[in-house]
């Protein structure tokens, strides 16, 4: 895949920013969501960011992958500040280490690799070596969301090195469903999602009045969405839920706005953008305790239960699916909650500083 650059700024007067992120640029993650917005929100703050595509074989690449992130590092002027997606980070620690010597090297770290939900021994173990070796060569480590913290303890980096920025919402509509039977759930099949752990819960809720669509990609992870489909079919939900596969903004707000309930089974989450997507909706939620989310739901915007925990899920979706009155008292925790989420505005003034103080102290 050819590297190409997004040039969202073009005063070249400002100071500089460029993104590196693996492709496709717009990618419906929420890696790929949190580089692009706060790629926007620090243009509009004034720098001039650059947006450069890597290839989306990360963090698996190929020798022409590699070969495409190297060219497009040195095409960057000296003393820039880089910032680089946590999947091709650790994944190219010669690059990083040789490019730190005059480049201003920023680690976007969403999650580390060798922490990735799933991963074998060995493959922990090499993605570990290599993120140690980029890590200690890098001049901040910006971390997405504070779950990632004690995940990177075994990497040994001094405190002041790493800085916390997380996600900011958008302003939404409140949704008109709260009192209907549409779930929503947001996220690419994949199997830190968790949606067999959610098709499995649902299926052992007795009132069958409900409907849920899945938006996320269906395409990624094709062993994932074979698994999913088929407990589609083995639990006899078929007509019951919709895998949408990727939708754009509008369309998944449009499910947003018709949503009585956002549901999420996730294993791992650095943050959880799409619950709070959800809350900003005003839309209630059920789902897994992981990341942000307790943070962001409270006791007062949905039913949280443990990751992993099926039996927990199956009887908080009985729960909420089976009292319309308490369907109506977390859809108004929710509408509480919305207003106190972080702005996009808000989150690039954190990153702002974080990277100015690379200036101020190198």
């Amino acid at each position: 895949m050819v590297v190409r650059s997004v040039r969202l700024w073009p005063d070249q007067g400002m100071r500089q920013i460029v993104f590196f992120l693996p492709g496709p640029l717009d990618a419906r993650t929420g890696g790929s969501i949190y580089d692009i917005r706060m790629a926007a929100a620090l243009q509009a703050r004034g720098c001039r960011v650059d947006l450069v595509e890597l290839d989306p074989g990360f963090p698996h690449p190929t020798p022409a992958a590699l070969d495409h992130a190297e060219r497009a590092l040195a095409s960057v002027a000296p003393g820039t500040i880089a910032l680089v997606d946590s999947l091709a980070f650790g994944a190219m620690p010669d690059l990083v280490v040789r490019e730190a010597a005059r480049l201003r090297i920023v680690s976007l770290m969403h999650l580390p690799l060798a922490a990735t939900f799933g991963l074998d021994r060995a493959t922990a173990a090499r993605f570990e070596a290599g993120e140690r070796r980029a890590l200690h060569a890098a001049s901040r480590v910006i971390v997405t969301g504070k779950a990632a913290l004690p995940l990177l303890t075994r990497y040994d980096l001094p405190p002041a090195r790493i800085v916390v920025v997380e996600p900011g919402t958008d302003p939404a509509p409140i949704a008109r469903g709260s009192g209907g039977s549409e779930l929503l759930c947001v996220g690419t099949l994949n199997p830190i999602k968790g949606h067999e752990m959610l098709l499995e819960a649902l299926a052992a809720v007795p009132t069958r009045d409900w409907h849920l669509t899945c938006a996320g990609s269906v395409t990624r992870d094709s062993e994932t969405a074979a698994r999913v489909r088929a407990a589609i079919a083995r639990l006899n939900l078929a007509g019951r839920v919709t895998l949408a596969g990727d939708l754009d903004r509008d369309a998944l707000a449009a499910h947003y706005e018709q949503a009585a309930l956002f549901v999420l089974a996730t294993h791992q989450e650095t943050y959880g953008m799409a619950v709070a997507e959800a809350l900003a909706h005003g839309v209630p939620v059920v789902s897994t305790m992981t990341g942000a989310i307790p943070e962001l739901v409270g006791g007062e915007a949905g039913v949280l239960v443990p990751v992993g925990d099926t039996a927990a899920l199956a009887a908080a979706l009985t729960r909420v699916l089976g009292d319309a009155d308490l369907r109506a008292r977390l859809a108004e925790g929710a509408r509480r909650v919305r207003d106190r989420l972080p702005t996009w505005d808000e989150a690039a003034g954190r990153m702002a500083e974080a990277l100015a103080s690379i200036d101020a102290h190198g």
